[in-house]
């Protein structure tokens, strides 16, 4: 990050373009909102970001930033990569799970925008790649679009899950066991897809 940005003033604007980009979307927020919600003049948020678009773009890099530190920083099991592989995925959950407004900024984000995305989802790949040279993984699935599929699986059950709790009431009825619910079967959905048998 350009020392710059690392500043009080442009960590606050970033925090709340945070909020306004995950509750209006990108046409819907609005600069005038983030910069009083910051308690900072437009001109200082241009002179920082220079833009709507590079202040998206910024927020974008901090999520992706937090999500390749808490993945960095997890402790992997030795042994078995599909365990190794279960970890990662329940940490990736987790992680969004925790951060429901990073989760509606992944949904609105161009390709370009969503590159910083790139290494924590090469976490995955790499494990992905190593079980496979292991003989545990399928040879012919590709690494890169399971690693892509588990993100999707994930991020759209975390934007739906009002949507989905409500359209099986049996389902509904005790919302954070419905998370966990789906997050078991997402991940061993994509483990017993990968997983040699």
């Amino acid at each position: 990050m350009h020392p710059k940005l690392a500043n009080n003033r442009a960590l606050r604007i970033r925090t709340a373009a945070r909020d306004e980009f995950a509750r209006q979307g990108f046409d819907g927020a609005r600069v005038d909102h983030i910069a009083r919600r910051a308690g900072v003049n437009k001109q200082l948020l241009f002179y920082y970001y220079h833009s709507k678009r590079g202040l998206f773009r910024a927020v974008l890099a901090q999520a992706a930033s937090e999500l390749e530190g808490a993945l960095a920083g997890l402790s992997l099991p030795a042994g078995r990569p599909l365990d190794r592989i279960r970890v990662a995925l329940d940490a990736q959950f987790e992680f969004l799970a925790r951060h429901p407004d990073w989760v509606a900024l992944l949904a609105q984000g161009s390709r370009a925008e969503l590159a910083p995305f790139a290494p924590a989802i090469k976490r995955l790949v790499v494990l992905l790649a190593e079980g496979q040279g292991l003989g545990q993984v399928r040879d012919d699935i590709d690494p890169h679009l399971v690693a892509a599929q588990a993100l999707v699986l994930m991020v759209g059950y975390l934007r739906l899950e009002s949507a989905i709790a409500a359209s099986a009431p049996p389902l509904g009825a005790d919302e954070p066991a419905l998370r966990e619910r789906w997050k078991d079967a997402a991940v061993r959905l994509v483990l017993d897809g990968v997983a040699t048998h």
